[in-house]
């Protein structure tokens, strides 16, 4: 039980990545607040951590919306009266659009979802931690920001900048007790690719090269695995850190 007692917050919840930490964090003895835009999905995977004796709650929010984030940190702690566990987990992919392609909806979508909402929620919980001088902030990036070969440049940018501001973060309250890692996951088989609408044929094809040396693709879980070390303290000496699971596919 490495997260006994420990209120989990967990946004992107309902499915793939973020489910399987959720109910991971959960089986760890975690109170989790299960997050997501799909509330529907978002309670089937509160009754399925409730079906094996953990607890959580489900909270519907968009992360591209501030309201809804600030509802949703108020929540968690409402519910259980503090917050030690931020995993900042929804995300979006882009349409592999090269700079010239690159329309300002596009660009400001993904960057709210994937970037904005990390800023955000982290600037939320801050508080929480500092009077504590204790919390864990798991940011999940993507092999997307260590490459430049992986999606178009939105999401690429996007995720880029969430290393940037995990490290920052990390560096400025590490003697708060407040630690902020990120997560790069490779290919993981998720539903992302539902965010994907208009595939750039160009941007698409000069990724290619990239996309193939891939060794192979990982499962939820195994992110998931990654992400409950990071929460617990067996990690109590990484800070600022990307820990890159993607089964030695940036190895190349």
């Amino acid at each position: 039980m490495r997260l006994e007692n420990k209120v989990a917050v967990v946004t992107g919840a309902a499915s793939g990545m973020g489910k399987a930490i959720a109910v991971l964090y959960a089986r760890e003895g975690a109170k989790v607040v299960v997050s997501d835009i799909n509330l529907d999905l978002a309670n089937a995977t509160v009754a399925e951590i409730k079906s094996s004796g953990g607890e959580a709650i489900a909270v519907l929010a968009n992360v591209a919306k501030e309201d809804d984030i600030q509802n949703l940190i108020d929540t968690a702690v409402n519910t259980y009266g503090t917050l030690d566990i931020l995993v900042n987990n929804a995300g979006i992919m882009d349409n592999f659009e090269p700079a010239a392609d690159i329309s300002d909806s596009e660009w400001e979508r993904v960057f709210a979802v994937n970037t904005t909402s990390v800023m955000r929620s982290t600037r939320k919980v801050l508080p929480i931690f500092l009077e504590k001088q204790k919390g864990v902030i798991i940011n999940v990036a993507s092999v997307g920001g260590l490459n430049g070969a992986r999606a178009g440049a939105a999401y690429t940018a996007s995720k880029h900048a969430v290393i940037g501001f995990t490290k920052n973060t990390g560096f400025m309250y590490a003697q708060q007790g407040i630690r902020c890692n990120a997560i790069a996951p490779g290919g993981v088989e998720t539903n992302i690719s539902s965010s994907m609408t208009n595939i750039n044929e160009y941007g698409a094809r000069r990724a290619q090269p990239g996309m193939a040396l891939n060794p192979r693709m990982g499962q939820p879980e195994e992110i998931a695995n990654v992400a409950l070390f990071l929460a617990s303290d067996e990690s109590s000496f990484v800070n600022g850190a990307v820990v890159t699971a993607d089964s030695g596919w940036t190895a190349y």
